[in-house]
């Protein structure tokens, strides 16, 4: 069932090989010689090592080798700053029939295992990135050192619509204990793909010892050889096989049903896994991890979830539309206009990435030291959980200041407002800083749904104006919407694209159309569900007809937390451009004039029911519909929406407006965006007469 080298090669001719090479190196205080595997692709660091079955059969013939050499021990390593990050995911849709999916999951389960089955002890020497795959090849040696600055430590498989499907999910839970392996391959990939840092990983036993950097292999042998001695033992925890087993797989379907409401095939599956596990049989659990990889790798979810990936680790690094980078401007002071909670929340981001003078403006000296204040508390907050050091602290402190006067911008190369959601107001506070800055400094609006043209419109350098829309919170979601108004010129653009970069977030440039992306299609979604319940459908019914696509939140529970006023004034302008599809609930304009913050309130228990207020002045009629009829409603809205988006430009294609809901809105990565689901469930042919996707491109990479 192991690949051949010539079966490897022909079934993925295109793979990028990751070489295995074993050398013998003598180690002091060993009377043997230690094999010492190093993989390496052949590029450098920005394109980590991958497994494919042509690295597999690589791998396999190098143990060969080493095996053969009957060394004092085996030890594996990477090339700098990467030890290995999994299945080379590229080959995937190549992947046709079923016999080459088994044979894939079997090939990695064969080749890694002979390094846990062997007498001779192994080692793997972590000395950088580890992810997926190449967490379990170091999680298959019976020892681990680690690199102190490893920068990425996860299992990335179930955030991917997979499961860890070469020993992961039989080794971790054997290693750290059952909840512990809950959270690294569960929760953390269905947060985003959190990653562990090196302490963390360390405290959980992942690794048995970590290493300076500086000299990382040399003092790994030296480890390895108290080891091989008997000098040293690294201890292992007693693993709980009853009580405290079953509480974990409660924990990981509770946080699995939670987060996907069951969509998920790859997330469902790893919990049996992980159940599995328990017994401690790896026979029986790698054959189960081969049979549910080899089936999941035929499964849709896959192919969608890879397209996500690839939009967010391909084009995203490479907006389409985005001017020139050499156009761009230098920025060393930012001014920001306002000192509330997003404006503050700005401030701190611009600060930490950009490390420049950062001033905020706002009408009143209370306001203003309350945003600098928080900033600096903030920055007092990351001193503590040690994540920046006692100089970098005082430094960044330093940096951010408040100002009454906006004469304070006069040097400021870039500007960005984030004040009260009216053009008048926006138009004005502009007009204002315009008196004070240079002629090419940007401009920007935080602006969640009005025009930066007519925001520009009256200024004597409008193509310097320009959106850049980020998520609330800002610190965490990566999406920034940069709006090109109708005169905003290259530069400024590029400038502002450069900003976006230095600041870690993911840029799509979007036409100046109401609302931009993000907000137009979640409040066309909102809408429908909205109008469900004005026409009688219960609340419980409309808000949960979506739950079979495993949203992460929804659609009222997401309008509690953006905010009723919020969704209401987006509301009121999307109706204004577009008023045949945008339809405001005058149920929702009485919410929010009472008061009311969302229709749900929660118990001790977490139990949602509806507030007997809202109830009360909701006013329905007698026209409801079934869960199934909403869902078909708010899609069909939904794929109307996109359709016309894409006639009307506002974004280059179909795959930009799936990235912004990706990263703006939290949607699912195993769904693979908005338009390869509408594809998929026969929704865009439907109401648009043909998908929005070529065949194929929602299970390819994005060039």
């Amino acid at each position: 069932m192991t690949f051949s080298a010539e079966q490897a090669k022909a079934a993925f001719p295109d793979e990028v090989v990751t070489e295995a090479v074993t050398r013998l190196i003598s180690v002091p205080g060993l009377d043997k010689q230690v094999a010492l595997i190093t993989i390496d692709n052949g590029h450098d660091h920005t394109r980590p090592s991958t497994f494919g079955p042509q690295g597999l059969v690589s791998l396999n013939a190098a143990l060969d080798e080493a095996f053969a050499a009957e060394p004092a021990a085996i030890a594996v390593t990477g090339k700098p700053f990467i030890f290995a990050v999994g299945a080379d995911l590229s080959g995937v849709e190549q992947v046709s029939e079923p016999g080459l999916a088994r044979q894939i999951a079997q090939t990695g389960h064969d080749v890694f295992r002979r390094l846990t089955e062997t007498t001779i002890p192994t080692f793997a020497l972590v000395n950088g990135a580890v992810m997926g795959g190449g967490l379990e090849l170091a999680l298959s040696c019976h020892y681990r050192t680690l690199s102190e600055n490893t920068a990425a430590i996860s299992f990335p498989e179930v955030f991917l619509g997979l499961i860890p499907g070469w020993g992961g999910t039989q080794l971790l839970p054997n290693l750290i204990g059952p909840d512990a392996a809950v959270t690294v391959i569960i929760e953390n990939a269905l947060n985003q793909n959190k990653m562990l840092n090196v302490a963390k990983a360390a405290e959980l036993g992942i690794v048995d010892v970590v290493l300076g950097s500086a000299d990382f292999l040399e003092q790994s042998l030296l480890w390895l050889a108290k080891v091989v001695r008997g000098e040293l033992t690294p201890t292992r925890r007693e693993i709980d096989r009853g009580g405290g087993w079953d509480a974990a797989i409660a924990r990981a379907k509770s946080v699995v049903d939670g987060k996907t409401k069951g969509a998920s095939p790859g997330a469902v599956k790893t919990v049996e896994l992980l159940e599995l596990a328990r017994e401690n049989d790896l026979e029986r659990g790698y054959a189960a991890e081969t049979d549910a990889l080899a089936e999941l790798l035929m499964n849709d979810t896959v192919r969608t979830g890879l397209y996500s990936f690839n939009l967010v680790n391909k084009r995203a690094k490479r907006p389409a539309g985005a001017p020139d980078k050499s156009l761009a401007r230098k920025v060393s002071k930012v001014g920001i206009v306002g000192a509330g909670l997003m404006a503050s929340q700005l401030a701190l981001l611009f600060v930490r990435r950009l490390k420049v003078p950062v001033v905020l403006t706002d009408i009143d000296k209370a306001r203003v030291d309350k945003g600098v204040s928080y900033v600096h508390d903030e920055i007092d907050k990351l001193l503590g959980k040690k994540r920046i050091s006692p100089d970098e602290s005082n430094r960044l402190k330093a940096l951010v200041s408040g100002s009454l006067d906006k004469s304070a911008f006069a040097d400021a190369d870039f500007v960005i407002e984030a004040v009260f959601e009216e053009l008048g107001v926006k138009q004005q506070v502009f007009a204002e800083v315009e008196q004070h800055v240079s002629a090419e400094a940007i401009l920007a609006t935080n602006t969640s749904s009005l025009s930066i043209t007519e925001m520009a419109a009256k200024l004597e350098h409008p193509e310097r104006v320009v959106g850049f829309h980020f998520f609330n919170p800002v610190a965490v979601l990566p999406l920034l919407e940069i709006v090109r108004g109708e005169r905003t010129d290259d530069a400024s653009l590029a400038t502002a694209f450069s900003v976006g970069k230095q600041l870690k977030k993911s840029s799509v440039l979007v036409k100046d159309a109401p609302a931009f992306v993000v907000n137009r299609l979640l409040l066309r979604f909102l809408g429908e569900v909205l109008t469900a319940a004005d026409e009688g459908t219960p609340f419980e019914v409309a808000d949960r007809a979506l739950e079979p696509l495993g949203l992460p939140m929804s659609p009222l529970t997401l309008m509690q937390l953006v905010g009723p006023a919020i969704a209401l004034h987006v509301g009121d302008t999307l109706h204004e451009a577009f008023p045949d599809r945008f339809k405001v609930s005058e149920n929702l304009r009485r919410f929010v004039d009472a008061g009311k913050s969302g229709v749900w309130v929660w118990d001790d228990k977490g139990n949602a029911t509806v507030d007997p207020e809202v109830a009360a002045l909701w006013q329905q009629e007698d026209r409801p519909s079934t869960a199934d009829e909403v869902r078909a409603r708010a899609l069909g809205a939904m794929a109307e929406e996109v359709r016309i988006m894409l006639d009307e430009g506002v974004v280059a294609e179909a795959q930009d407006i799936d990235l912004c809901l990706l990263l703006g809105a939290g949607w699912p990565f195993w769904l693979g965006g908005i338009t390869p689901y509408l594809d998929r469930t026969g929704v865009s042919e439907k109401v648009t007469g043909k998908p929005f996707l070529a065949p194929g491109v929602a299970s390819v990479p994005i060039a």
